[in-house]
């Protein structure tokens, strides 16, 4: 069932599209149809940057139980990962 309801969230990390590596500053997330992946509604995300156009986008679809298994990962190796390398800088 479709809630189309979207939570978006500010974030700042790069995507690789088509044409290359772009800076990413939102995501949009909801459950909807997919397009391309068969089943009948996902998880979806799109990593995006507006400014850029529609072409600055990564989107992705997943199912439920991928969207609860990515969410534990992500959890993981972030508090695996001594505190505050994830957003360290790189000179």
């Amino acid at each position: 069932m479709c809630t189309y309801e979207t939570e978006t969230a500010d974030l700042e990390g790069s995507g690789k599209g088509a044409e290359g590596w772009f800076p990413l500053t939102r995501a949009a997330v909801y459950v909807d149809h997919p397009v391309h992946a068969p089943f009948a509604h996902t998880l979806n995300i799109d990593f995006a940057n507006p400014s850029l156009g529609p072409a600055a986008r990564v989107a992705v679809e997943l199912t439920e139980e991928a969207a609860l298994a990515l969410v534990a990962a992500i959890q993981t190796a972030l508090s695996n990962a001594p505190a505050g390398l994830a957003s360290a800088t790189t000179t």
